[in-house]
């Protein structure tokens, strides 16, 4: 990064200069080469991220977090949500612990990191398992849009495979990123900044289309739409730039399977890592989802808004220029705050911005004059922007905290805490639905649903001292220090053979990173 920013730093500085003798002999030029500047700089962010990790990355990126998590993923959120309501009729609880059972793959993350760590298929670590996620995906996806009356545990399990191909791309690529990460400590926050830029944009358009792919072709068109995302991962599968072990033995693969979890385990106890994973969980799991019933309530004819479809994805969609408010918001003015400070104040805004909640339900906003449309946009953006704020820095401080040689699994074990937290987030909530006796058409207890995940919300403050207070730039919990914790922990496990046997020498980790090329 050092060499690539040094150059962008050049040409900016160089491009000032001329700008500013433009400005003395004709404005008009100046200004124009202000604009001009302005559009290169993310062109030259790219070139730069390309340069210093590989254009293959850079493209993963794009390709599994942008089209699969972000478009794909938003068009799968709001044709779920109707699925749920309006062909399965269930009800905002049950929606809620269906939505649970379907997060499980994400729950199992390590298992997938593990696999593609320490399991070669064909002699490839990561190409196979691209492939796989593709055909899963497609698979599931076709069956739920061309099978009649499917019922809704044949359902869940097709929802619940589609779920698994998302995860286990995103833990492919999660790998080739901390690992990244590991050898340029520098580029972290930045590559977690291309992560999440590339998922809210794609988020952003996926929202925007997805309610009127709803009303014209259904639910279960969305599904058959969305074989087209998993399509391009099993493209990434078969283009990828990989190199080739074909005298991997398969005979060590138990003894590896040991070495890595005794890896991570040797690592999780350190309490420089243990501490931050117990925070995110905690941060996560009491910040109770109830929005299966927000949802109902928002289409509901009688007692909501009553939104169409279009609506609702147009508010999800604008409410996602928030999400990619906040990633820009974080990489040029935040990414190198202290990781605890930062996180206090996102929290704290967390929960004060679950009142919007509370003054739309009341409809308070109408008294305010303003509209219901308007005001759940603001509602959404802001939720999504505090959220993205928060999210960041625990991205960045978990690909710190990778063991060299397993980062795809120690990763996906970091991940899957916090997709833990968010399933446990939505059982709860389903649980404080049921109980509070919010159904599809019964909703005078949701104002005290949303007012009791609010004080939830702010309860995670009281464990920030979990969190170092040091920023990312200082952040000395470095690969290179895991490995040591591993070498000199008590089961000396053997974390170089498991780099010998992986062909990841410091020298070859720079040729093997390339391997990706495309982006919940």
């Amino acid at each position: 990064m050092m060499v690539g920013e040094g150059k962008i730093q050049e040409t900016h500085s160089r491009e000032e200069q001329q700008v500013e003798g433009d400005e003395n002999g004709s404005p008009k030029r100046g200004i124009l080469m202000g604009c001009c500047n302005t559009i290169r700089a993310p062109i030259d962010w790219f070139r730069m991220l390309s340069k210093e990790t590989h254009w293959s990355l850079v493209g993963g990126v794009v390709a599994v977090y942008g089209i699969n998590q972000g478009f794909g993923g938003a068009l799968a959120r709001v044709g779920t949500e109707y699925y749920m309501k309006d062909v399965q009729k269930v009800q905002p609880s049950e929606a809620q612990a269906y939505k649970g059972i379907t997060n499980i793959p994400w729950i199992i993350k390590p298992i997938w990191g593990l696999l593609t760590d320490v399991v070669p298929i064909f002699g490839y670590r990561r190409r196979p398992y691209f492939v796989l996620a593709g055909i899963l995906g497609i698979l599931s996806m076709f069956f739920l849009s061309f099978h009649e009356k499917l019922h809704i545990v044949l359902a869940l399990v097709c929802l619940t495979v589609g779920s698994g191909g998302v995860a286990i791309a995103d833990v492919t690529v999660d790998a080739c990123v901390a690992q990244q990460s590991g050898i340029h400590p520098s580029l972290a926050p930045d590559m977690q900044s291309l992560c999440a830029l590339s998922s809210s944009i794609g988020a952003l358009i996926g929202f925007s289309l997805s309610g009127v792919f709803v009303h014209l072709i259904g639910p279960k068109g969305v599904y058959g739409l969305l074989s087209i995302p998993f399509a391009l991962v099993l493209l990434v599968g078969l283009v990828l730039k990989e190199p080739h072990s074909p005298s991997f033995a398969y005979r060590q693969i138990n003894e590896k399977f040991l070495d890595a979890a005794s890896a991570m385990w040797t690592t999780l106890k350190c309490q420089d890592v243990w501490r931050p994973c117990l925070y995110m969980y905690l941060s996560f799991a009491l910040s109770l989802n109830i929005y299966e019933g927000l949802f109902y309530w928002e289409t509901d004819s009688k007692a909501g808004p009553s939104f169409s479809q279009e609506t609702i994805g147009f508010i999800l969609s604008i409410g996602s220029v928030g999400s990619l408010l906040g990633a820009i918001l974080y990489q040029y003015g935040l990414k190198t705050h202290p990781f605890r400070a930062l996180l206090f104040w996102t929290q704290l805004f967390f929960g004060l911005s679950g009142m919007l909640d509370l003054v739309f339900i009341l409809r308070l906003n109408l008294k305010l004059g303003l509209s219901d449309y308007f005001f759940a946009v603001i509602d959404e953006s802001v939720f999504q922007l505090v959220g993205r704020l928060k999210w960041m820095p625990l991205l960045v401080l978990s690909s710190q905290l990778c063991p060299p040689g397993i980062e795809g699994t120690f990763f996906a074990l970091l991940m899957s805490i916090d997709n833990f937290g968010l399933m446990s987030s939505t059982w709860l909530g389903g649980l404080l639905l049921h109980v509070l006796n919010v159904t599809r058409t019964q909703f005078d207890n949701l104002w005290l649903a949303i007012l009791i995940r609010n004080v939830l919300r702010i309860v995670p403050l009281a464990f920030l001292f979990l969190v170092p207070k040091s920023s990312p730039e200082s952040s000395g919990f470095s690969r290179m220090e895991v490995l040591s914790i591993l070498e000199d922990g008590e089961s000396h496990i053997e974390v170089s053979g498991i780099l010998e046997d992986s062909e990841l020498s410091k020298s070859e980790e720079v040729e093997l990173t390339p391997l990706v090329s495309n982006i919940g």
